[in-house]
């Protein structure tokens, strides 16, 4: 059983920062990929940034400049740094790793981001 837990979201003015974390724990034997999708209101869950085991980083491009991901792979831990917010930013965020075993996701935490 594997195990994520979220936290740092919360509500931000237009401008602002906030960092997101998520934590693994359980029976993680290869994390392959460590990542972060968002689900605004009546929308879809979209991708925002992965990391993969080698250090590269994908983003998608609505982010890109703005948002940085990263990892402590000893404390099995990804991290989103998001700067530069915009109200399109709200969401919630919910961490996913993919490991040998399939994927997981973290259940989710909420940013806003007022005008």
């Amino acid at each position: 059983q594997v195990q994520l837990v979220e936290s740092g979201g919360g509500l931000v003015q237009a401008g602002g920062s906030l960092r997101l974390s998520c934590a693994a724990s359980g029976n993680i034997f290869s994390i392959s990929r460590m990542g972060w999708f968002r689900q605004a209101p009546g929308k879809q869950r979209e991708f925002v940034a992965a990391i993969i085991s080698g250090g590269s980083t994908i983003y998608t491009d609505s982010v890109k400049g703005r948002f940085t991901i990263s990892r402590d792979n000893a404390k099995n831990t990804v991290y989103l740094q998001m700067n530069i917010l915009k109200p399109e930013d709200t969401a919630v965020y919910y961490c996913n790793i993919l490991t040998t075993e399939g994927p997981y996701w973290g259940q989710g935490t909420q940013v806003t981001v007022s005008s």
